[in-house]
């Protein structure tokens, strides 16, 4: 039996697809959703035989509603009646932001393939995504202004980010709904596909990663990627790109990867996470480090 109710988790051949699962419900998020998906992301980072994580939406109609605004108390995201002393209290908490937090700390590349509908939390859990893909059906709706209340999720950080500061803002101010094209063209999505054709993309973008890379390779290019831009001086990007060169180009990774392009041969790249990565990863965590 699944150890999960709101989503589905399958592992195939180095990928593993994800899927919100509440088909009653436009798989609308719930706390419970939030807490399964994390659990999920656990069992996939510690797994070394998944090499990507594909996310979608159970149906041809949405691919996350929204947070789930029914009065039944086990759906909600969180209790709206929570007493709480000060701001600091552990329940206020954004669960979204918790969300995509640990979306953000992957080890493994995270693929969105975007079914149908995504607005609040079904859009903003996708920006903490690396690459995200999207069905010409889709439509996406940042709606907070017009609930009262902010952008959540940490959105304020990723979402300027991807498509710049004056986008989001529109988007923001607004909360109108928009279309796949519009996501499109604005940088939101990378490409368009028809609903019966989505997952294949993302499938053959998630098996071109797993492969023909280096798992090793692709967790330190993503922590990379995503923390790096932040910084104030490209010095903080250069020590970082030197300790990973000078350390990785010693291992059995690089040793493969130059080998079989000498054989002219599919690379079989030994390297695990769990094991392998520098020693002075997360560098993060280092005093000093800003």
């Amino acid at each position: 039996m699944s150890r999960y109710t709101q989503i589905l988790v399958d592992k195939a051949d180095g990928i593993a697809t994800v899927t919100l699962h509440r088909p009653e419900k436009m798989n609308a998020y719930t706390q419970v959703m939030m807490e399964e998906i994390i659990t999920a992301m656990d069992d996939l980072d510690a797994d070394d035989a998944v090499r990507a994580v594909i996310f979608t939406g159970h149906g041809d109609r949405a691919f996350c509603a929204g947070a789930d605004l029914t009065p039944d108390d086990k759906a909600r995201p969180f209790s709206s009646n929570a007493e709480v002393e000060d701001l600091s209290d552990e329940r206020v908490r954004d669960g979204g932001g918790r969300l995509t937090l640990r979306l953000f700390d992957s080890t493994k590349p995270l693929i969105c393939a975007c079914n149908g509908v995504a607005v609040g939390i079904g859009a903003t859990m996708q920006l903490a995504m690396d690459i995200r893909l999207a069905a010409e059906t889709a439509r996406y709706g940042f709606v907070f202004a017009r609930r009262g209340i902010v952008p959540e999720a940490c959105s304020s950080w990723f979402l300027p980010r991807l498509v710049g500061i004056q986008q989001a803002l529109e988007w923001c101010y607004t909360g109108r709904i928009f279309d796949a094209t519009e996501a499109l063209e604005r940088g939101l999505v990378r490409s368009l596909h028809p609903q019966g054709e989505l997952m294949d993309a993302a499938t053959g973008l998630a098996r071109e990663i797993a492969d023909n890379t280096s798992a090793v390779s692709v967790a330190m290019t993503r922590a990379m990627m995503w923390r790096l831009p932040s910084g104030d001086h490209p010095m903080m990007a250069h020590r970082v790109d030197s300790r990973s060169i000078f350390t990785l180009a010693r291992g059995a990774d690089a040793i493969e990867g130059v080998q079989s392009f000498l054989e002219k041969r599919p690379p079989e790249f030994p390297g695990k996470i769990s094991r392998d990565m520098p020693d002075f990863y997360p560098w993060w965590d280092e005093p000093g480090y800003e």
